[in-house]
């Protein structure tokens, strides 16, 4: 089997994160992992770093997107020559824009900050989904990949799900070499944020997404990974005590959580003030996330208990952990 090539390609992002990272699999089909954000600067980095690789953008082939993040979708406008688009289920709801499922994801919302006691200046979803849309591609996969699946011209290739930064985050483990196109998955210099998500339609319960990271982040360990190729930062050896450093820190976080709330029976948006009193008004939906994942981290675990006072949950400790 030829030794694929791998190339790293970085483009200018308009968010905080800063900077993401594309890869080019270079064998008998050039694939393209990640597609980058919708910016003309982005566009324009993509394409001088592809010149100095030697190739030309009607070399790629194929484009496999790890999750459907703006920031990992927004060029594919740019490929409409490819012969694939290839993603989890749920990159192709955002890349279509689908009307039915953001009439879900926007009413689900709505009522779920009513119950989280989220003053109505906070309650900007719809913003949210906006600015989304206007830094992500637009189109359609033409083929869905879950777990187990192949990826036609990547023989070495395992699909991983790894949910938790997002419901569609998938994977992609070379048993060949041991590289791992990881996407938001696993980044060297910090944990990436578990993001609160609406379930599907027909769904009822909304996706865990600490715990479902969690789990993700243990899946790893029974890959004989060698080199992590992120979205963001550098890339990096992979070393298990760095899913178990990760794992710790979360625990330590939820404990803190667990110790306020004894003091202080709190709506899961108090407890986002208490975690974040100098980021939640700016960072919203991140430290949001954040606070509902230790929470339901803890809820799981049988420390916290929810109940509704009038229409607004609260949390309290579990009477075996009560002072």
């Amino acid at each position: 089997m030829t030794q694929p090539k791998i190339h790293q390609i970085t483009v200018p992002t308009p968010y905080a994160v800063g900077d993401v990272h594309c890869y080019l699999y270079v064998n008998d089909t050039v694939t393209l992992f990640d597609a980058g954000v919708k910016t003309e600067e982005a566009w324009n980095a993509f394409q001088e770093q592809l010149k100095e690789i030697g190739l030309n953008k009607e070399d790629i082939k194929q484009i496999v997107l790890t999750h459907h993040h703006p920031d990992h979708t927004g060029l594919i406008g740019h490929f409409d020559h490819v012969d694939a688009i290839y993603g989890h289920p749920i990159v192709d709801l955002w890349l279509k824009q689908d009307d039915h499922y953001f009439k879900h994801y926007m009413n689900f919302f709505n009522k779920l900050y009513n119950q989280f006691g989220v003053p109505h200046q906070f309650r900007q979803i719809d913003k949210t989904v906006q600015n989304a849309f206007k830094f992500q591609g637009e189109g359609r996969l033409t083929h869905t990949l879950l777990e187990g699946d192949d990826i036609p011209g990547l023989p070495s290739m395992s699909v991983i799900e790894s949910k938790g930064h997002a419901q569609s985050h998938l994977s992609f483990y070379d048993r060949h070499n041991g590289n791992l196109i990881a996407g938001d998955h696993l980044l060297k210099h910090i944990s990436s944020n578990p993001i609160l998500e609406a379930p599907l339609m027909g769904e009822s319960e909304r996706p865990k997404s600490l715990i479902a990271y969690r789990e993700s982040m243990q899946k790893m360990d029974q890959y004989a990974i060698d080199t992590v190729f992120p979205g963001h930062g550098e890339t990096f050896k992979f070393n298990s005590k760095l899913i178990a450093h990760r794992l710790k820190r979360q625990e330590e976080r939820a404990e803190h959580v667990l110790n306020y709330l004894k003091e202080n029976e709190s709506t899961p948006f108090e407890v986002c003030q208490y975690l974040f009193p100098k980021h939640y008004e700016k960072q919203f939906g991140l430290t949001m996330s954040e606070a509902i994942g230790q929470l339901d981290y803890l809820e799981e675990q049988g420390r916290v208990q929810p109940h509704f006072d009038g229409e607004v949950l609260k949390y309290t400790p579990c009477k075996t952990f009560s002072i």
